[in-house]
């Protein structure tokens, strides 16, 4: 009998170390990506030697490429943030009468500033300024890692921090996705007084943007979120579990609009309604979208997204 007991414990050791193995490859190539990597091809694509490779030791993903198609006049320039690294952004000006304000803009996980294009040039013809930046390790940016919107938040102080000595005295905050939670943490960690903030699919809690990784991969939640959100943390050198956006809202007091996708398999709906019932602000408004999931809401819904968020700017 002890000779078997013996023996299963030696098997739920090996799994045990084996699953942490994996994981915590897995966990760095989640936090880095790569210039000149080619793109990941798909499960189909490729055999089972590399499959089986993907699986233990992860997948290298390259860096976004930034394509400027911004149709509105604007410069591209460097900020830097309190820890050194130079951040690029995109930034256009309204030199009329029209100018209400500026919009800045933060994209999601593994994303640039190209992909939040249409978003930006539907602020500016709303008549507002608009900065768009790269987060660290993503798009044109310096950095070497990303902590899905941890360290994140000092990129969001610092873009905010360059408006302000501009002189603007009316400050929107966008972010979509990562964006959206790195908005709110920033919120909560530097006290930032923005004039109205437009979240749109920030996660509850980093433990639950990686549960939705592992659904969007079809893989059970459990064992794997837990060891993948332990592992990023501990290679980051922060405690992930503590990383809850949710938690943040409490410290936000402006106008906000909170916006998701009905069909998101990543976000659920109790992490925005939980998110939603802290937020601080008396203004506050939540808009679902009934033929998104997550994706852009301002490209796949358009009408709609122009309407509500131009009629919030205007409240």
């Amino acid at each position: 009998m002890k000779k078997w007991l013996k023996r299963i414990g030696y098997t739920l050791l090996v799994i045990f170390i084996f699953l942490n193995v994996m994981m915590a490859f897995q966990a760095y190539n989640f936090t880095h990506f790569y210039a000149g990597v080619p793109k990941p091809k798909r499960p189909e694509e490729i055999s089972t030697k590399e499959k089986l490779s993907s699986i233990f030791f992860g997948v290298k993903y390259p860096k976004a490429i930034v394509v400027d198609s911004l149709h509105i006049p604007h410069q591209t320039i460097n900020i830097k943030t309190e820890d050194g690294i130079n951040l690029e952004a995109w930034y256009g000006i309204k030199n009329d009468s029209l100018h209400k304000g500026t919009v800045i803009l933060f994209h999601g996980h593994g994303s640039s500033k190209s992909a939040i294009i249409k978003e930006a040039e539907a602020f500016y013809s709303f008549g507002y300024n608009i900065l768009m930046v790269d987060f660290r390790n993503h798009g044109n940016s310096e950095g070497n890692t990303t902590t899905i919107g941890y360290i994140e938040s000092k990129d969001v102080k610092a873009a905010y921090d360059y408006v302000q000595s501009k002189g603007e005295k009316n400050t929107v905050l966008y972010g979509i996705s990562m964006g959206a939670a790195t908005v709110m943490k920033s919120i909560n960690d530097y006290n930032l007084k923005p004039n109205k903030v437009i979240i749109e699919m920030p996660f509850g809690s980093l433990y639950d943007a990686v549960k939705g990784r592992m659904r969007t991969f079809h893989l059970p939640e459990q064992p794997f979120s837990a060891l993948l959100t332990f592992w990023g943390g501990t290679e980051q050198r922060f405690w992930a579990f503590n990383f809850e956006p949710w938690d943040y809202a409490t410290k936000i007091n402006c106008p906000v609009l909170l916006q998701w996708g009905i069909n998101d398999p990543r976000v659920t709906e109790a992490e925005i309604n939980h998110i939603f019932k802290n937020l601080a602000s008396h203004q506050k408004l939540m808009i679902k979208y009934a033929q998104s999931a997550h994706e852009s809401l301002c490209k796949k819904e358009n009408t709609k997204w122009v309407k509500t968020v131009g009629d919030f700017l205007n409240q």
